[in-house]
This record gives C-alpha cells, structure tokens and sequence, in this order.
C-alpha cells in the first residue's frame, strides 16, 4: 500500500505500482517509476500472470531526440554539460493501467551507489510538480526503499529548503523503512550543498562529472566527446593580456596559454580545485564543515592545474596536468 508524503505524493513499491496498473485508483492519476530497466514489459516479467496495457507517448534521451519525443539534458543554459550520455535514455512517458488513464513516466536509474542520480533530479522535479496539480503522483521503485526515498527526498529539499538529513527525516515520518544508500546520500548532500539545485558550472558539480567520467574510462566505456567542454582555444578578443569570451555579457573570464606555443588550453572555469598530495581522492566530493578545504595555508603552493576534460584532448585524457603559464 502506498504511503502518502504530501498532499497528492505517494511513495510505494513495484507491488504498489502493479495493483494501481491493474486495477487502477481513486487517488493516484500518475505514477513515476524509477528501475533499471525503463519498459513497462517489467511489470510483465516480474509477475507472469499481470496484463497491462499501455501506449507510448514519446521517449527522450539525454542528447537529444528519439523515437517521437525529444529533449535534453546537454542544453542546461549555463554552458556546461551533464555526465549522461547522449544515447542514454532520460525517461519515457506512457498511457497505462487500467483503460489508458494513468500518465506514468520511466527513469532508468539502479539502485547503485556509483549511479548518477543528479543528472535525473531536475526532470523528476518537473513531473511531480506538473502532475501534483492534476492528481495524486505514486513515485515508486523495486522496494520503495532507496531510489524512490532519493528522488522525494531530494523533492522535499528542493520544496521546503530542508537539508538532506531533515528531508529524509521528514520521510521516514511518513515511511520509516526509507534508506537511500550510501551514494545517492552523498549526492543528496551535494544539492544541498548546491543550493538545492544541480549547478553543473559548481566546482561541486564538476569534481562529480570528472569522478562519474573517470568511472566510465576505468571501466573500458567509450567517452563521447560531446562529453567534453568546449574548446577555449577558438579565436576570442585580447584585453591586457586577459582572455574575454562571449557570456552574454561583458564578463571576462581569465585563461591559460600553453608556455610553448601560447595556445589558449584552459579557461578559469574550466580548473577543478585539487587537494595537493591526495591523488585521485582530492577531486572527490566533500562537504566542507568549516574554511576551505582546496585552500589549505599550511601547506606548499602546487603548481599544477588541473582541469576539466575538453575537446582539445585525446579521449584518453580525463584529467591533465599542463605546465600552464596565466595570461
């Protein structure tokens, strides 16, 4: 039986969701299903007897469009690209249940700790608010415990400016067997620390990209370049030795040049903050409790930049290290 969080939100699991396909509902008008696998056919070959009939209404990928729908996650407005792939599906929409009534949208997200969960939030967000004002939303995964909890805690952050462990407090109130695990916790920690919102142009933001890149290269999968940041090298306007780029505005931002062939390699906004000495671990994300962590004075000055993946690099490169000289 599903649990009601707010006015017009459930939470519940695959069995919840099933009997509301099948026998329909009183309350709940639309349903947000977040599982590994995005087809309804699921339902199907998770209980062998259950018919449900449903029609596609579109599908949308991270890149762009496909198959009647479209949409993307690439233009973000703020110049800066998510980590999903182009080819990978966002989510799906479809009449279903009981006479075609009930709108239910698809996510594809695991219950994983190294699973991309911000990249998904702001899409999540636009459903049930949207449909909130139609009817009663059910968002739902496999248990009702870790995938469906991150998503309405996040939701709950997002609405009540409440911090994630507030949030899921407030959760358990309604269901106490909720437990995100431990990555979409700390990913939950990054909205708040973003100010609930994913501000993919935050260092927070950019340190998840990198690790999430990272993960994919360890893992043998082939990087798509449109995954990289802009080229800062193109031809841009010279004022004082300082770099200025187009933003809308008169804003200038500061660049590197390459010391041997004063190629423009990096822009400002393009460095991820390191922890000198740490290796790998020092791009991770971690909530500062107090001062500046990437900042330290007691240590020796590095003078190494690292920066984001950008399309001038070879698809082997995810993190470099140049001898860079300021403009």
């Amino acid at each position: 039986m599903p649990y009601l969080v707010r006015e017009h939100l459930f939470i519940g699991n695959i069995s919840d969701a099933a009997d509301i396909l099948q026998n329909g509902s009183s309350e709940i008008t639309h349903m947000l299903s977040v599982l590994s696998s995005a087809s309804i056919s699921f339902f199907t070959e998770w209980r062998s007897s259950l018919t449900i009939p449903s029609k596609e209404i579109k599908k949308v990928y991270a890149g762009g469009s496909g198959d009647g729908g479209s949409g993307s996650v690439d233009d973000l407005g703020d110049g800066s690209r998510s980590c999903l792939s182009p080819t990978k599906l966002l989510y799906s929409l479809e009449y279903a249940g009981k006479d075609l009534k009930l709108v239910r949208m698809t996510v594809p997200i695991r219950d994983m700790e190294s699973e991309n969960l911000l990249d998904y939030l702001d899409v999540c967000f636009d459903f049930i608010d949207r449909r909130r004002k139609e009817g009663g939303v059910l968002v739902h995964c496999f248990a009702g415990v870790s995938r469906s909890a991150a998503i309405i805690t996040a939701y709950l952050m997002r609405t009540e400016q409440l911090s994630s462990e507030g949030a899921l407090e407030s959760l358990r109130q309604s269901c106490e067997s909720v437990c995100p695990n431990d990555g979409f916790l700390e990913q939950l920690k990054m909205f708040e620390e973003m100010g609930f919102k994913v501000n993919r142009g935050s260092p927070i933001y950019k340190r998840f990209r990198l690790k999430v890149l990272g993960d994919s290269y360890n893992r043998g999968e082939k990087i798509d370049s449109s995954k990289f940041g802009a080229d800062p090298g193109l031809p841009v306007e010279v004022l004082s030795g300082v770099e200025a780029i187009p933003n809308g505005g008169d804003n200038r931002t500061p660049a590197y040049r390459c010391k041997k062939c004063r190629r423009v390699v990096a822009l400002q906004e393009n460095v991820v903050d390191h922890i000198p000495g740490e290796g790998e671990t020092a791009f991770e994300w971690h909530k500062r409790k107090s001062g500046n962590r990437f900042n330290r004075s007691d240590e020796s000055e590095c003078s190494s930049i690292f920066v984001e993946p950008l399309r001038w690099m070879t698809a082997a490169i995810l993190i470099t290290c140049c001898k860079l000289s300021p403009s």
